[in-house]
């Protein structure tokens, strides 16, 4: 099985992994954890260029697309797809949609880009996607409560209300696979949620 995580900053998404994975260890499943954009130590140098605050030069959305394909391309070959081959469960940290709610919705760059990047180097949608879903003055002030903020989450609160807004329009699109969590909860009833769409 593979399933997603999906939100704007602070909603709980990792929290909710880890309640997961250790629900799946306890059933004795053979589970990976795994996030994007990451997973390999070379999507992971991809990651810390598309996270850093001190680049002198702005990056451009299409680059900033790009990256996010390159090191989605090696995680897909390298990890998720082996482990998946290999009857794991897959819990992975952002996918698709967070291109979709990021870049397209957020920054706003043309659907049809992405659907062409996806045609040709994602082989495979997630079983199930879990949006953990909340306010985002909440969301924002857990997210600063952890300490110095990434380049995405220095944004502004428009563009985070563009990306929740695209996450809907997913969630609206593909109810059957998208499951909406109520995150402005305690991170018990969140997982309980989950838990109950499993």
């Amino acid at each position: 099985m593979f399933i997603s995580f999906e939100g704007t900053e602070g909603v709980g998404k990792t929290t909710l992994i880890n309640k997961l994975y250790e629900h799946f260890l306890q059933q004795n499943k053979q589970v990976v954890l795994t996030r994007e954009p990451g997973g390999t130590p070379l999507a992971e140098q991809i990651r810390q260029f598309l996270l850093s605050t001190t680049h002198t030069e702005k990056m451009s959305n299409d680059t900033e697309l790009l990256l996010m394909y390159a090191a989605r391309a090696q995680h897909i070959q390298n990890v998720i797809k082996p482990a998946l081959e290999a009857g794991q469960v897959v819990l992975c940290d952002r996918f698709c949609d967070a291109s979709y709610a990021y870049q397209c919705a957020g920054r706003g760059l043309s659907p049809e880009k992405l659907q062409l990047l996806n045609q040709h180097f994602v082989s495979r949608m997630p079983d199930i996607t879990f949006w953990l879903d909340a306010p985002i003055e909440l969301g924002m002030a857990r997210a600063r409560a952890r300490g110095e903020l990434d380049r995405f989450e220095q944004e502004k609160m428009e563009f985070f209300a563009k990306v929740r807004s695209g996450y809907a329009e997913i969630y609206q699109q593909q109810p059957e696979r998208m499951k909406r969590l109520d995150a402005s909860l305690g991170p018990d009833l969140v997982f309980a949620q989950a838990l109950d769409y499993l």
